[in-house]
C-alpha cells in the first residue's frame, strides 16, 4: 500500500529503512542479527581470471559502468553515457548482458578510446570480479549496483523512474559515504513505477534526460 501511494499519489509513507533491514526485522524473533558487514557475493571458481584480460590501458585503474537494467526507464540514454565517458578521460569497462550488446557497441564507437566493452561476454561472476577491481562503479538501479555494494566499492548510482525512497539503495551500513545518488528531484511524474517500463509513459523521459552530466562526472572523480 505504501509503495502504491508513492507511485500513484506521490505521497511518501515509506519507512525510512533499507529493504535489507526490513527483511532482517522479519526474522529477528528467530535470533537472526545483522552483523552490519553488508552483503555477500560469491563468484564461481576461476572467475577472477577475467582480470588477466584487462587491456594494458586499464591495468592501473578503471571505472566500471553497468550500462543495463531490467527496464528502459531505469537506464541512461546512450548519448549521456558517451558524454560522461568523454568528460572523465579515464579508462572504462562497459558491463552488461547480451541484451546490452547493441547499445554497448554504440557507446564504444561514440567514445573510440579507453573503452573495454565486455557486454554479453562474461558470466555474472566474471562481471562481479570486474566490479571488484574497479576504482569506481557507475550504475543504474540494478543488480550490479548491489554486487558493487557487497564489495564495498565507491558507487555512483543513477536513478530514473524509480526512487531511493523504495529502500533499495546500495546497502553500505558501515560506510554510507561510498554511495552517491544521482537523480532529478521534485519531478512531478516520478516515480511512475516501482519497477520500470519499456518506455517513458509521458514520452519525455525527463527523469533521465535532465540528470546533470557534470554532476555525474564530478561524483565519479570525487572517489579518485
Amino acid at each position: 500500500m505504501q509503495k502504491w501511494m508513492l507511485v500513484n499519489m506521490h505521497i511518501d509513507r515509506m519507512p525510512k529503512v533499507h529493504i535489507v533491514d526490513r527483511y532482517l526485522d522479519t526474522v529477528q524473533s528467530f535470533g537472526v542479527k545483522n552483523d552490519l558487514k553488508g552483503l555477500d557475493f560469491f563468484s564461481e571458481p576461476g572467475a577472477e581470471n577475467v582480470l588477466k584480460k584487462l587491456p594494458e590501458t586499464h591495468q592501473k585503474g578503471f571505472v566500471a559502468i553497468a550500462i543495463g537494467a531490467q527496464h528502459t526507464t531505469k537506464m541512461m540514454p546512450s548519448d549521456k553515457i558517451i558524454r560522461v565517458i568523454k568528460a572523465l578521460k579515464y579508462p572504462v569497462v562497459l558491463l552488461g548482458g547480451k541484451e546490452d550488446k547493441i547499445r554497448s557497441k554504440q557507446i564504444e564507437m561514440g567514445v573510440m578510446e579507453n573503452v573495454w566493452n565486455v557486454c554479453g561476454q562474461l558470466s555474472l561472476g566474471e562481471s562481479a570480479q570486474i566490479v571488484k577491481a574497479a576504482k569506481v562503479v557507475l550504475t543504474h538501479d540494478t543488480g550490479l549496483m548491489h554486487i558493487a555494494a557487497a564489495f564495498h566499492k565507491p558507487i555512483v548510482s543513477v536513478w530514473g523512474n524509480t526512487v531511493p525512497e523504495f529502500g533499495m539503495t546500495p546497502y553500505l551500513p558501515q560506510n554510507l559515504s561510498l554511495s552517491k545518488i544521482m537523480e532529478v528531484k521534485n519531478l512531478n511524474c516520478r516515480p511512475c513505477s516501482k519497477i520500470g517500463f519499456d518506455k517513458c509513459p509521458k514520452g519525455h523521459f525527463n527523469c533521465m534526460s535532465e540528470i546533470d552530466n557534470p554532476a555525474i562526472v564530478n561524483a565519479i572523480k570525487s572517489f579518485f
